[in-house]
């Protein structure tokens, strides 16, 4: 028995995946946005790094603090003269502060929530004229911290409770238009822990997910036939304990 295909490789009857198209990344040239940039390029995709690190050799890149909102929006600008407008976002950077609220210089917890929310919503303004022009999609980057709090991690909680009511906020503002994913991962094996005192690195045994395999579900997300959009994806190590 045959089963007929479509020319893009989907079995007959089933909807068309989506191309990729040039997905800009930020936070690309480590971590989760790493893991991203290969995943759109292994897809077919066009991955365009916004981030104040270089990505690896041959992948397009802005530089930019995106702690500066008004500069992430230049930025998505220059990347729009550099490369093309973008089919997808997918705002991959962020930074935290750990520590006992009174213990953390305002200054220092004040620029998670700067790079962290005002980051990805100074990227997201930016590129939804030309997103909605294909309606494109725009993937966000909550965490499990989005969804419950905890101690010594204001900053960092605040922050990605922003993110994800950022998110579901424009779904319902920009629905027929963009697509919106929220997509709220556990802990992944990055350099995400460098430089924290040990009490906040996780533990020997801690159960962390490859941020590759948390890459995968963004290009699932991307993929997603126009008018249909996954609105939110948890995805982490199966014996993580930050959920639920």
């Amino acid at each position: 028995m045959t089963t007929s295909t479509t020319p893009s490789g989907a079995p007959a009857g089933l909807p068309t995946p989506r191309e990729i198209g040039t997905v800009y990344v930020t936070g690309g040239a480590s971590g989760l946005g790493a893991a991203v940039v290969d995943a759109v390029a292994a897809a077919g995709g066009t991955p365009v790094v916004l981030d104040r690190a270089a990505p690896r050799d041959g992948v397009a890149y802005v530089e930019v603090d995106l702690s500066d909102s008004a500069a992430a929006a230049r930025a998505v600008e220059q990347a729009v003269g550099q490369v093309g407008p973008p089919d997808a976002v997918v705002t991959a950077a962020g930074t935290d502060a750990c520590g006992p609220l009174l213990e953390i210089d305002p200054e220092t917890w004040e620029r998670v929530v700067r790079v962290n929310l005002f980051g990805t919503v100074a990227v997201v303004r930016a590129a939804l004229p030309y997103l909605e022009r294909v309606r494109g999609t725009v993937v966000t980057v909550g965490s499990t911290l989005s969804l419950r709090g905890m101690g010594d991690a204001t900053a960092y909680s605040a922050s990605k409770y922003g993110v994800r009511g950022f998110s579901h906020a424009l779904a319902a503002e920009y629905k027929g238009r963009v697509g919106v994913t929220l997509l709220i991962p556990g802990g992944m094996r990055t350099a995400f822990f460098d430089g924290r005192t040990e009490q906040y690195k996780p533990g020997p045994d801690a159960d962390l997910n490859d941020p590759v395999h948390t890459a995968g579900t963004v290009i699932t997300a991307l993929r997603q036939p126009v008018g249909c959009e996954i609105r939110e994806m948890l995805v982490m190590a199966s014996g993580e304990s930050s959920w639920p």
